[in-house]
């Protein structure tokens, strides 16, 4: 099972939004999701009141000390993917939800006040060596906005760019938040907008650098594999189905 966080010290980043389209676009690729809601403000689990479809489950986890078992019995479940939303600033859950992510998402809006505020959650990620990278999200459609505030996250990092920062930025339209209050995602509420086509292209990237595509192969040869196995052992007389299971 892999673990995406999504955390930033400022409010407003669009965390919940994030991790609700993000959710939706990995389940539409084809893997099993859970969405883990440790803000108690309760935004997931609000919007999942307002959802009349049962494919996505939102969990609270409030309590630091309850947040490793829990992954451990969701990836013995045989859960492929967990995305975190955390709180506003930092806490006793949000840094354990940091501490066990395999990908912690810093979403940022491309002002100099929301980038300053991601330094304490880019600390934690860095304590615990934690693979990070930033979203700027709720960006204008055009500007040198977003171009000074990509290079001075890359400053922040001191790392390559195009590691450490997830493409494509996410643009601010109505439709993120339309679809939050219909109990949807942007992907199911305007399918074939450009905001849809944003949020499936940054669950691409976010697979890509996770390596999601070659775990999903592994899992289809370890299945196909059992299943030639059960295959052949139809087959053989009692005996021999024995010595082959043996």
């Amino acid at each position: 099972m892999h673990t995406i966080v999504l955390a930033t010290q400022k409010g407003g980043s669009g965390k919940s939004t994030l991790a609700v389209g993000l959710a939706l676009a990995a389940r539409q690729a084809g893997f099993s999701v859970r969405l883990i809601e440790t803000d108690p403000q309760g935004t997931l689990s609000n919007w999942q009141r307002r959802r009349t479809a049962e494919d996505i489950v939102v969990e609270p986890i409030y309590h630091a000390a309850d947040f490793a078992p829990r992954l451990k019995m969701l990836a013995e479940s045989g859960l492929q993917l967990a995305i975190v939303d955390t709180a506003a600033g930092l806490s006793a859950v949000t840094t354990a939800a940091i501490r066990y992510s395999d990908l912690c998402l810093i979403p940022s809006r491309p002002t100099i006040a929301d980038i300053e505020a991601t330094v304490s959650t880019l600390s934690v990620a860095r304590a615990w060596k934690r693979p990070y990278s930033f979203v700027l999200n709720q960006t204008p459609i055009r500007g040198q906005r977003i171009d000074n505030a990509a290079s001075a996250l890359g400053e922040e990092a001191s790392l390559d760019l195009a590691e450490v920062l997830a493409r494509p930025m996410i643009v601010m339209r109505n439709d993120h938040q339309d679809s939050l209050a219909g109990g949807l995602a942007v992907s199911e509420f305007a399918p074939n907008g450009k905001s849809a086509d944003e949020i499936r292209s940054l669950w691409r990237w976010i697979a890509t650098r996770l390596d999601l595509s070659a775990t999903t192969r592994l899992i289809d040869e370890v299945i196909s594999a059992a299943g030639g196995m059960l295959h052949v052992a139809a087959e053989l007389p009692a005996d021999e189905t024995t010595t082959l299971a043996s």
